[in-house]
């Protein structure tokens, strides 16, 4: 009988697809190649639908005047994928779907399985790195098999809450590692779903992870990323930040719009784009000014009219960005994408621009041309997409520098992340419980000029995963499967998940080895005045920076053991920051973290060296430090560190830099409940102008500045 084939919903291309019988009867047996060719032959031929997701999220015609604005196109809560009549509150990962319809839709999305005893057998957990850590869950590839040696209590907990954007290529790496998915909105684990609007993101545990983080809109918006890359060009000048065409937003840069467009000359080529559209709709190619729409918002740009073509074909590279936490900040990029080229070969001529196929890399734009050549190996150069490792064999082939340009394009994505940190970190403290809660994958579009210099065109913050061809599922697959892994997700206590996620309160004991993973709200009185005193410096010396490392707080310990931890399981992914030469980005950041500061140092201490850096920490976390303490050794204002600091400096304090004075005083008229002495840390500082070259903002994120009586951050001091 025919076949019902279940929708790649990520991609949004298409409504369920009925299969004529001799492909549904095709089964496994056939090879990967002849039924995909079939499917995608089916799929290729219909007409191009809107992405449901990305209408919700991006609200294509609305204005973005503000952050309100904006998220008004937001879901207000997670949608549940199962159906309410479902009397079971779980299910497969895949479905009910029968037999051959999950045997057809396995030969799409995933590569040629294995015999059974052929798979390599992995363990369901991965170790910490360090003691008294608890271990994470392992996702495996197609070639392994995932051992369920977990206790029944604990692969009860393992529920994936689905969603109608959740890509096949996620369902089927959460279901090989034990995952059963649930339309209960309390008890899972993991989602990969809608973005929602900030304020959803309360109804998060602490032991659950969403795909998003709350405000990055702010880059994966046209208008609100060129908006953001534009204030970072002026304040830090063109040499930093000249990687994206001069852009104008519509109706408000209209007159700055019309100015450049006469002073361009009639033979300038202009791009015009909805704001947030996606896949190529409402995109337009234009040199008249008679041309322009006026009665919608727009974002015009200076089109890159000298490209780099290969075989005369215009192309841009799909990069996949992956962020696991904003504070610290750490940035990781996959070593293998997309190259996605036009089908028809590019002319700089007025009277092409109207082809799409020639102007226009997208792929839902040029499947729908007769000459559209598919391509299924990833390792070949043929066809019109490729994985970028391909390209970057043809290019070295050529004698090109493709570390060169591997390079700038890592600079590209870190500034562009940072330009939205400001926003993202702002509504992380006010929606979100733990940091834990929240990663996501962008997907970088870069395009190369003729002289190969990369240029940004967008940040898809839901990028497609539809998987309809062996090179899809090549690159993507493996790049879940590390995402996944990279996670870390954990097993939670059973007390943490029996109460619903809109509770108040949610215990996280389950993600520090028993004890609680001190949040943001913990951190001791000790720790908030070392990081007041490094983030009020006015000076920046590598001397003084680097002694941020001379004492390490259990709150350092368990940051940093967690970055190790992550790090060792990043797969095919590189992490670009923090980094060895990741300082230069600090001035980027429009607030100093003190957590970037330290990841920084770290880095730079470290990074020739990983098993001394480990091997310090586990001596560390062996002695519990992570967990608390009350170590001397570990307090880094019982070490009277500022004097010590300040005896060896060999110049004395200068008018161009200030002098943090930290004390600790003994509050003996007042006790506590428990009928001990508290005592009270205070710091103030000697105001002084900024010294040049200085990598640490002056500030704290405090404004106005203070004045020499005032004390630094005196609201968060007074109640210790």
């Amino acid at each position: 009988k025919p076949v019902l084939l279940p929708p790649d919903v990520a991609s949004g291309l298409l409504k369920p697809v009925l299969l004529p019988p001799d492909v549904a009867s095709s089964g496994a047996g056939e090879p990967l190649g002849a039924v995909t060719s079939q499917i995608s032959a089916i799929q290729l031929s219909r007409q191009d639908q809107p992405l449901a997701s990305e209408e919700r999220l991006l609200g294509e015609t609305r204005p973005s005047n503000g952050l309100d604005v904006v998220e008004e196109d937001l879901p207000d809560e997670l949608e549940n994928a199962c159906s309410d009549d479902d009397d079971s509150d779980c299910s497969s990962i895949i479905g009910s779907s029968s037999t051959a319809s999950v045997a057809l839709l396995s030969s799409v999305e995933e590569p040629m399985s294995l015999a059974e005893d052929d798979r390599e057998e992995r363990p369901a957990l991965v170790p910490s790195l360090f003691p008294f850590i608890p271990p994470t869950l392992y996702f495996s590839t197609a070639k392994e098999k995932g051992e369920n040696l977990l206790r029944p209590q604990q692969r009860r907990q393992l529920k994936w809450k689905m969603s109608s954007v959740t890509p096949n290529v996620v369902k089927h790496t959460v279901g090989r590692s034990h995952f059963k998915a649930t339309k209960k909105s309390h008890d899972w684990l993991g989602c990969w779903g809608h973005h929602m609007k900030s304020p959803a993101f309360k109804t998060l545990s602490e032991h659950q992870k969403l795909n998003h983080f709350p405000g990055t809109f702010q880059i994966g918006r046209k208008d609100r990323l060129w908006r953001n890359l534009s204030k970072m060009q002026v304040r830090f000048g063109k040499q930093e930040f000249s990687f994206f065409p001069r852009t104008f937003i519509l109706p408000q840069d209209i007159k700055l719009l019309r100015k450049a467009w006469e002073d361009s000359g009639s033979k300038q080529k202009w791009i015009i784009k909805p704001p947030a559209s996606a896949r190529g709709i409402g995109i337009q190619v234009i040199h008249k000014w008679s041309q322009m729409p006026r009665k919608r918002p727009l974002l015009v740009q200076k089109y890159l009219h000298k490209p780099y073509l290969i075989s005369g074909n215009k192309f841009d590279l799909r990069i996949y960005v992956y962020v696991t936490s904003y504070d610290p900040l750490r940035i990781y990029i996959f070593s293998d994408g997309l190259v996605r080229f036009a089908s028809c070969k590019y002319s700089s001529s007025m009277k092409t621009l109207s082809n799409k196929f020639m102007h226009l890399t997208n792929y839902s734009v040029n499947k729908k041309n007769s000459e559209y050549q598919a391509n299924s190996d990833d390792k070949a150069c043929q066809g019109h997409k490729w994985a970028l490792k391909a390209l970057w064999q043809f290019l070295g082939s050529k004698g090109i520098n493709t570390t060169l340009i591997w390079e700038k394009i890592k600079d590209i994505v870190i500034k562009t992340v940072i330009a939205s940190e400001p926003y993202v970190n702002s509504l992380m403290k006010a929606n979100v419980r733990s940091s834990y809660c929240c990663h996501e994958l962008f997907g970088f579009d870069i395009m190369l000029d003729e002289n190969l210099k990369p240029w940004i065109l967008e940040v898809n913050i839901s990028p497609s995963l539809h998987s309809n061809t062996a090179l899809d599922v090549s690159v993507k697959g493996q790049m879940i499967r590390d995402l996944l892994n990279l996670a870390g997700f954990r097993i939670p206590a059973r007390e943490d998940v029996a109460t619903p996620c809109s509770s108040a309160s949610s215990s996280t004991s389950s993600l520090c080895g028993g004890n609680r993973d001190r949040s943001k709200h913990e951190l001791s009185a000790d720790e908030k005045v070392k990081r007041a005193f490094y983030l009020t410096q006015r000076y920046a010396d590598q001397d003084f920076v680097a002694s941020v490392l001379d004492v390490l707080t259990p709150e350092d310990v368990r940051v940093l053991a967690e970055s190790e931890d992550e790090l060792s399981r990043r797969g095919e992914f590189e992490r670009i920051f923090p980094s060895p030469s990741s300082s230069r980005y600090l001035r980027f950041f429009e607030c100093p973290r003190y957590l970037n500061l330290l990841l920084n140092q770290w880095e730079q201490k470290h990074w020739n060296d990983r098993t001394k850096c480990i091997g310090l920490l586990r001596t560390l976390c062996q002695k519990g430090v992570h967990l608390g303490t009350s170590d001397p050794a570990h307090m880094w204002s019982k070490c009277s560190y500022v004097s010590r600091f300040e005896a060896h400096r060999q110049d004395p304090v200068s008018p161009s830099r200030s002098r943090v004075v930290v004390s600790l005083q003994h509050r003996s008229h007042r006790h506590d409940d428990d009928g001990s002495d508290r005592e009270v840390a205070s710091v103030s500082s000697l105001p002084a102008s900024p010294s040049p070259g200085s990598s640490v903002p002056s500030s704290a994120c405090t404004s106005p500045q203070p004045s020499p009586a005032q004390s630094l951050l005196p609201q968060q001091f007074a109640s210790l």
